[in-house]
């Protein structure tokens, strides 16, 4: 008798994800409402717990369609979503869950050492000791991407993970564990607010459990692909690509970390127009040189080209992030507290106090806003400018914080002479708002200074 056919089987690549993706985006409403609004945590947090937890799990679903992830999906979908009809869909939606649980573990750790630390916490991202093996990291994993070695788990914990098929959930579990840190450079301020929220309360439980929903909001683009059973091409040069891609984004993520310990590299770029389209230029030249589609196991000349080209996208993109944070113009700082209010009783004038660090990447964004024209004018007419860098940690940046009330960075506080708070702004805003506090802060100094002179 002739054998019965069994079921045709469809292609992943014919299955349809749209429904699924429909499905998330539904879900993801109100998150993505939120994180979208302007990516700061200090408004969720004002709006209470919940709308906490909706922001970080929207924020990190916006951070896993950013390029720092993408190199990660080949990997990923090696692992769960690229097996076709070798594994069921259940199958497929529970080694995503692993991954995804251990990238949850990843930051829910993070969380919980922050609060822990507390506000030294900050201090340890301009700290040699912990920025370098982190920097080391990163460029271990780059060098792996490139070609240079395989990362591969011990032989005898490879055969015990193939046993559950495949690399197995243990497999899938670990890669999570190491997954989060890719996407590190594309976090944003979201990130950066809930960790200064973090260390302020030093709440272990919510900021394990924010940061962990975090994590689980990164997730979801995994789940919707292993659902979806997503299937890859053949390996080839496209594969190459992406992993140099992601060699080049791993190396990126290293300059990020390493970069409060080079104070330097806040001085090479230049706000002129000339920087930004010197800095654009150089990427799409890298590539064509072979930054992506040549190899370093070719012949020298392809070596040469290759190394060459990834150090101008590297470049280029250097420049780009440079040129962004570098305002226009810089308010004539003083760093004496002393000094700065007997100028600002000789002027008729108040002090205007920003905290900032090496580390807090919003502080080194205020400046743009301070560079603003208007902004720069309504400053330098009402206020001396006080800087005190509280990169330290130690016990005379928590006295000046405590005496003016700045628990978390960035902290922007004016004073009068008597130092009395005239206004005050907690996170980083654009010189519209920025506006919206010191003209009635400097009203009010000159209101001060009208009655002082009124016998």
């Amino acid at each position: 008798m002739p054998a019965t056919p069994g079921p045709v089987y469809s292609p992943p690549a014919m299955r349809r994800p749209l429904p699924l993706l429909l499905a998330a985006v539904i879900l993801l409403a109100p998150g993505l409402a939120l994180a979208g609004a302007d990516g700061n945590f200090e408004d969720y947090q004002a709006r209470g717990w919940v709308w906490m937890y909706l922001g970080s799990f929207g924020a990190g679903f916006l951070t896993s369609l950013t390029p720092c992830v993408y190199p990660m999906i080949p990997i990923t979908l090696g692992i769960f979503g690229a097996r076709g009809k070798d594994v069921s869909r259940g199958r497929r939606l529970l080694l995503a869950t692993a991954y995804v649980v251990g990238m949850g573990l990843t930051y829910a750790v993070l969380g919980v050492t922050f609060a822990l630390l507390g506000g030294s916490a900050g201090a340890l991202l301009a700290n040699p000791f912990v920025v370098i093996p982190i920097c080391g990291m990163f460029v271990a994993m780059a060098a792996s991407l490139f070609g240079a070695f395989e990362l591969n788990l011990p032989a005898s914990w490879q055969a015990k993970l193939n046993q559950v098929g495949g690399k197995g959930f243990g497999g899938a579990f670990a890669m999570g564990l190491v997954g989060g840190f890719i996407a590190a450079p594309c976090t944003g301020p979201f990130l950066a607010g809930l960790l200064a929220f973090v260390t302020t309360t030093r709440d272990v439980i919510g900021g394990g459990t924010l940061l962990f929903v975090y994590a689980l909001g990164m997730g979801v683009l995994f789940w919707v692909l292993a659902a979806a059973a997503m299937s890859l091409p053949k390996s080839g040069r496209w594969m190459d690509a992406v992993k140099s891609l992601g060699g080049m984004l791993l190396l990126f993520g290293a300059i990020y970390f390493l970069r409060p310990l080079l104070p330097w590299m806040r001085t090479i770029a230049s706000p002129e127009r000339w920087f930004l389209w010197t800095s654009l230029a150089l990427i799409p030249v890298g590539f064509a040189l072979g930054a992506l589609h040549l190899s370093f196991h070719g012949s020298v000349v392809d070596k040469l080209r290759k190394g060459l080209g990834v150090a101008l996208v590297l470049a280029g993109g250097l420049g780009l992030w440079t040129w962004k944070l570098t305002p226009k113009q810089h308010l004539p700082w003083t760093t004496d507290e002393t000094a700065a209010f007997a100028q600002a009783r000789a002027q008729g004038k108040g002090v205007m106090v920003d905290f900032a660090a090496t580390w807090c990447t919003p502080c080194e964004e205020m400046e743009l806003t301070f560079g603003d024209d208007e902004v720069f004018e309504a400053i330098t007419t009402s206020f001396v400018p006080l800087k005190l860098d509280v990169s330290e940690g130690d016990a005379a940046d928590k006295q000046h914080q405590d005496n003016y009330g700045a628990k978390t960075l960035p902290a922007v506080i004016f004073v009068d002479t008597r130092g009395q708070v005239v206004g005050r702004i907690k996170s980083l805003v654009e010189p519209d708002a920025m506006l919206q506090v010191v003209r009635p802060a400097a009203r009010k100094i000159r209101s001060g200074n009208e009655s002082a002179r009124t016998p």
